[in-house]
């Protein structure tokens, strides 16, 4: 990605349109800072040894356009509302809050989603899947409308679950768990900003981790999965590890976020959601474990040939360092916890 000049420079603005958006101090600015890491993600998209680039950046780009253009009328209208003193403006906010949402990808405005996802490359999906959602996810902070979130909470855990059952390509699989995943970090708002940021946080970790991996061996679907693993076992259980660490599955690190949200929507008496947040995670889990298990347990044929191969040593060292913080960062907090 990173091999010439003009795709660091689109980065580079890219990065500059969510800091713009971060630290604006009117909706007007918000909105330009939006634009600006809109149009700088566009070429980023284009990739001449991937057909489905082209089809992908235009299906993103209308997407967006359509957002922006029903946030910047919701923000006219709101601003317009300011002139005539109307105390509740709950149609404005609204307006808002739904463009926010279309453009972060929650459900039910998540159409869009996991197709762009399919045609771009690793690194593409990983922006789109982490830094993309800053910006949206910020503002949406700032709109405390809680029936509306609560709505985009719970269908986004059960369409980010659901959707990824019947799924072979690994790139949708990821696309419906951060749509799952989002739903969490919305639900974490309702406690306050640091605790969505931290889990952000977390996520991203967890998604560069994975991706990371995907992107080295170049797996794309379900099945390479399995017949890719003959150089290292080490390798084959790291990914899964993270895979699973991804999912929230209680002894890995990714547990952690999923426990500080749980406990928070606990300790608000928010049984119903904390309830229905948990029993969609574990169908994501259920699929993983699906996954994980068929890779372990089968005996899969293992040519001689292959097993003399390895990957590059700096990289391998480099992502087993990422899993091992990734699978044990859970236990060592914990005693890091018990010795203070």
């Amino acid at each position: 990605m990173f091999n010439n000049s003009s795709k660091i420079m689109f980065m580079l603005i890219l990065m500059m349109g969510t800091m713009i958006t971060v630290s604006a101090n009117s909706w007007l600015g918000a909105w330009m800072g939006l634009e600006i890491n809109l149009l700088s993600f566009i070429p980023l998209m284009s990739d001449t040894n991937n057909l489905m680039s082209s089809e992908a950046s235009l299906k993103y780009f209308l997407t967006q356009a359509l957002a922006s253009s029903v946030l910047l009328f919701a923000i006219i209208l709101f601003l317009m509302e300011n002139n005539l003193f109307i105390s509740e403006k709950i149609f404005s906010k609204s307006m808002i809050l739904s463009a926010l949402l279309l453009k972060s990808g929650t459900a039910p405005f998540h159409f869009w989603f996991p197709n762009v996802m399919e045609g771009l490359t690793w690194m593409n999906a990983l922006i789109l899947m982490t830094w993309q959602k800053i910006a949206p996810l910020m503002l949406m902070s700032y709109m405390q409308i809680k029936l509306i979130l609560l709505i985009c909470i719970i269908l986004s855990t059960i369409i980010g679950s659901l959707g990824g059952l019947n799924q072979t390509s690994l790139r949708k699989l990821m696309a419906y768990s951060s749509i799952n995943h989002l739903g969490w970090m919305i639900s974490a708002m309702y406690s306050s900003e640091m605790m969505w940021l931290m889990y952000f946080l977390f996520y991203s970790f967890l998604s560069i981790n994975l991706i990371y991996f995907f992107n080295l061996f170049k797996i794309f679907q379900l099945n390479q999965l399995f017949s890719l693993f003959f150089v290292s076992k080490s390798i084959k259980f790291s990914m899964f590890f993270n895979l699973l660490s991804l999912g929230g599955l209680p002894p890995f690190l990714g547990f952690l976020p999923k426990w500080l949200v749980i406990q928070m929507l606990s300790a608000e008496s928010q049984l119903f959601l904390m309830s229905l947040l948990t029993v969609m995670t574990l169908i994501t889990l259920y699929f993983y474990l699906r996954l994980c298990y068929s890779a372990f347990m089968m005996n899969y044929f293992e040519p001689l040939w292959i097993s003399e191969s390895s990957p590059n040593n700096f990289f391998m060292i480099y992502s087993l360092t990422l899993s091992f913080i990734s699978t044990f960062g859970l236990m060592a907090i914990n005693l890091i916890y018990l010795f203070i």
